[in-house]
């Protein structure tokens, strides 16, 4: 099975993009892959505004990055772009730190207004880093999201049903990514 770093590019300590990653991350483990969780706003702003390429968590996270085989990246919209820190963490990473691997965006807002920030601004950066395959990414409404104090997380049924699909879309390429390294 696969190792898969899955990327919470929130802010916020309260964050949808978090819980939905999370579920996520649960039915990651229960197929058997090893998920390796990081909450970008757990790195410390001076190392990530700083540009400390040496700080032990920016060592961290490039270590989590080079050890993944896939890797799944959420953050919220804002002003139709993905998160600030989400953007700090992925320009002090190695230029080609996605190279060889499988990567499924996600991506939350308020509004459909935001829903081609996958494709216009977080998709070709994520393609720059030497992606392998970018599994089509999903927006999921805020409005479709419930968070529960006991860390659950509802989602609606029409969005539910498009997330599966998306997740198994990225469960398949996982799959299939070792196949393919070897064909080539």
């Amino acid at each position: 099975m696969a190792t898969v770093l899955s990327v919470s590019g929130s802010p916020s300590v309260s964050s949808r993009t978090g819980k939905l990653l999370r579920h996520l991350d649960a039915r990651l483990a229960a197929q058997g892959h090893e998920v390796l969780p990081l909450d970008v706003r757990a790195i410390p702003a001076e190392a990530l505004l700083g540009a400390d390429f040496r700080h032990p968590a920016i060592v961290e996270a490039t270590e989590l990055f080079a050890r993944a085989d896939g890797v799944v990246i959420g953050t919220p919209v804002y002003k139709a772009a993905y998160s600030g820190v989400l953007k700090a963490l992925l320009d002090l990473l190695p230029q080609y730190a996605l190279a060889g691997k499988t990567v499924l965006p996600l991506a939350t807002g308020g509004t459909t207004a935001h829903v081609l920030a996958i494709d216009y601004a977080l998709r070709p950066v994520l393609s720059s880093m030497g992606a392998a395959h970018i599994v089509q990414g999903w927006f999921t409404l805020d409005k479709d999201l419930t968070a529960h104090e006991d860390g659950t997380l509802t989602i609606a049924p029409s969005a539910g049903e498009a997330l599966n699909q998306v997740f198994d879309r990225f469960a398949t390429a996982l799959d299939r990514a070792p196949l393919l390294a070897m064909a080539g």
